[in-house]
């Protein structure tokens, strides 16, 4: 019997070390495979449920008054008639019992249907007990929160407001700065452009590509057609000054032997003939031709004219 009993008590302080170890203590057990999975397993008690069929109905006596329906005010009533359903025609589906919770709208037109019929039957009898059912035009109601409470609200309301303000203010001058900038950035490549533009027409010049200088006087779109139909000039204008200069001094090039020889274009052309000249009726010049008759006399002759006179 003792044997048994000190076996129950060593048994009893060993689970109560076991309860006691620390957290360092059990991964020692566990990593030496002292303590194994499953070895705890939580049960989980059955929950005894209770239906006090008396003690519901002694707190519903203790709960239920007999009070007038002006302390009550409740209504218990049907949803009134559905006028729509009437004038089109068309059976309403609640009255038949299939009414459809899932359907949003029917729901919500038997609510306002429900609460029509409730004030229809609440308000003769409102009046039957002489209340008063529109507030009247000299009624003061006392505000729920104090003016100092009210004015720190207009105070929060008003620097929130302030808040907006400003920072619709500064991106509005964030916005403006984006587009001062890019308006800027366009200007200069504008600038850049004209002055290429210039500088190509300035070379050109130079080269005797044209003649014009309207780009001087800040015509960028004459100086850019100019640049740009440069062939086209010299193709309608012919060549500039410079060019027909060497061609002047130095020849067109190409073939220069054979310039007077007689084509067919040449031989068909008769507009340079001379039916006298080609006939020798024509007047000769020299020692076969007519005289003049106002040629001037010889030595001699004016010699013979100057002594008798």
């Amino acid at each position: 019997m003792e044997s048994a009993e000190e076996d129950s008590l060593h048994g009893q302080s060993s689970e109560d070390e076991a309860s006691e170890l620390s957290d360092g203590e059990l991964q020692e057990a566990f990593s030496k495979g002292l303590l194994k999975p499953g070895m705890n397993v939580l049960v989980e008690k059955n929950k005894k449920l209770v239906n006090n069929v008396e003690g519901l109905k002694r707190c519903l006596a203790d709960f239920r008054k007999d009070l007038p329906w002006v302390e009550r005010l409740d209504m218990t009533n049907l949803p009134a008639e559905d006028v729509v359903s009437k004038t089109e025609v068309k059976v309403a589906a609640e009255t038949n019992g299939e009414l459809d919770a899932d359907d949003d709208f029917q729901r919500e037109m038997f609510f306002y249907r429900q609460g029509q019929a409730t004030v229809l039957e609440a308000l003769p009898l409102l009046k039957a007990h002489n209340i008063a059912t529109k507030r009247p035009d000299d009624y003061f109601a006392e505000m729920a929160k104090s003016d100092q409470q009210m004015q720190k609200i207009r105070q929060k309301l008003i620097t929130k407001q302030m808040i907006l303000e400003r920072s619709e203010k500064a991106k509005k001058l964030r916005e403006q700065r984006k587009f001062g900038k890019k308006v800027q950035t366009e200007v200069i490549q504008k600038r850049q452009k004209e002055k290429k533009a210039m500088m190509s027409a300035v070379k050109k010049y130079q080269k005797g590509m044209t003649d014009k200088l309207d780009f001087l006087e800040g015509d960028q779109k004459a100086a850019k057609n100019s640049s740009d139909g440069s062939k086209k000039a010299l193709a309608k204008k012919g060549p500039n000054a410079k060019r027909k200069f060497k061609d002047q001094k130095f020849g067109f090039g190409g073939k220069k032997s054979g310039k007077k020889w007689n084509t067919k274009e040449s031989f068909n052309d008769v507009s340079g003939f001379r039916a006298k000249t080609a006939h020798d009726k024509g007047a000769r010049k020299g020692k076969g031709g007519n005289k003049n008759k106002n040629k001037r006399p010889g030595k001699s002759v004016r010699r013979k004219m100057k002594g008798r006179s």
